[in-house]
C-alpha cells in the first residue's frame, strides 16, 4: 500500500499498511479530530485492530480526539482461542487478548484506553458513536467484504479457525474464490483426500502458497455458522501429511497463534478438546475484564 491522492477532492490519502503504521505527528498536524471507521471481523490477528491502537496512540500523543463509529461485528456471539502472551505481540496481536475476544470495534476500543494497553499508558480523548438495535448474538451480513479475503459470511465465520493456516505451509484457500472456506498442500496425503484445487494468482493474492500446484484438502464453503475457534483442521492437516515438517512455519504460526504452546501440543498429538482446556483460565479472566466495557448486550 503507497500514499497518494484522492481524485475527487485532491486531499492526500496516506496508508498506514506499510512501512509506516502509525500516523506521524506531521500527518496529524492541522487537524480537528480523527474518525475511525473500519470494519471489523472480531478476531485478534485482523491487523485493523492493531491499525485502531496505532491511531489511538497517535491522537493521544498528539492531544486529538479520536471518534470511533462502531460496527457489527459478525464474530461477536463468541469468545474463544489462545489468549496472546505479550512476549509474541506484534501487529497480529498487541495486547493480551483471546483469539476471538466477542465485541465490536467501539467496545475493544474502551477496553484498551481504560486498561492502560496504549504505549506508556497515554490515554485518548476517545468518543464512541454506539450502535443501535443491535446485540452480540445478531447475525450479521456484511454487504461490502471487509478486505479482500474475506469474501463472503463463511468466510468470515471460519476465518478464526482456518486463519492460523496463514501460520503455516498450508494454503487456506488463497488464490481461489474460496479464501478461508478450503485448506490443502502438494504435501498432504492424497489418500485421505477426495478434494483438490489449484491456487492461481487474483486480485486477492498475487503469489499464492503453491501456486499452480495440485493441492490434496477439504472444501468447507457449506460449514454452518460457528460459535467456537476449531482446530480439527488444522490437526486432520498435520496428522494427514507426508513431512510433518513441512507444516509449520514455527516463527509465524506463533505469531498468529500469540503462544508457542499451540503448535507444541499440536506436535505432540493432544486431542482437540485436551488444547481448549488449556485456554480455559485466561477465557475467564478476560471475559471478567470484558464484560465492563460491553456497550450491547
Amino acid at each position: 500500500m503507497t500514499d497518494g491522492i484522492d481524485t475527487k477532492t485532491g486531499l492526500p490519502l496516506i496508508s498506514l499498511y506499510g512501512k509506516n503504521r502509525k500516523p506521524s505527528s506531521e500527518q496529524l498536524a492541522g487537524l480537528d479530530l480523527v474518525l475511525f471507521d473500519i470494519q471489523d471481523v472480531g478476531v485478534r490477528f485482523y491487523t485493523y485492530i492493531a491499525t485502531l491502537q496505532l491511531v489511538m496512540e497517535a491522537c493521544a500523543e498528539n492531544k486529538i480526539p479520536i471518534v470511533v463509529l462502531d460496527r457489527p461485528n459478525p464474530n461477536a456471539h463468541y469468545v474463544d482461542g489462545p489468549t496472546m502472551e505479550m512476549e509474541h505481540s506484534g501487529f497480529l496481536g498487541m495486547t493480551p487478548i483471546p483469539l476471538v475476544y466477542g465485541m465490536t470495534i467501539g467496545e475493544y476500543a474502551t477496553m484498551i484506553n481504560e486498561e492502560g494497553w496504549l504505549e506508556n499508558k497515554v490515554k485518548a480523548d476517545l468518543t464512541v458513536i454506539s450502535l443501535e438495535n443491535w446485540m452480540h448474538e445478531t447475525e450479521y451480513h456484511l454487504p461490502v467484504r471487509p478486505s479482500p479475503n474475506l469474501p463472503s459470511d463463511v468466510a468470515i465465520n471460519l476465518y478464526p479457525s482456518l486463519g492460523l493456516f496463514e501460520g503455516t505451509n498450508i494454503n487456506a484457500g488463497r488464490g481461489t474464490e474460496f479464501q478461508f472456506q478450503r485448506y490443502g498442500a502438494p504435501f498432504l496425503d492424497s489418500t485421505q483426500y477426495n478434494f483438490t484445487y489449484t491456487p492461481k494468482p487474483n486480485f486477492g493474492s498475487k503469489n499464492p502458497k503453491h501456486k499452480g500446484a495440485l493441492c490434496y484438502g477439504k472444501d468447507l464453503s457449506e460449514i454452518h455458522r460457528m460459535s467456537e475457534v476449531s482446530l480439527q483442521w488444522l490437526i486432520d492437516a498435520y496428522q494427514n501429511t507426508k513431512d510433518k515438517d513441512k507444516v509449520f512455519n514455527t516463527s509465524g504460526f506463533t505469531k498468529h497463534a500469540g503462544t508457542e504452546k499451540l503448535q507444541q501440543q499440536i506436535e505432540a498429538g493432544l486431542s482437540e478438546s485436551e488444547i481448549k482446556t488449556t485456554w480455559q483460565e485466561d477465557l475467564e479472566k478476560f471475559k471478567g475484564i470484558r464484560k465492563k466495557y460491553l456497550i450491547y448486550p
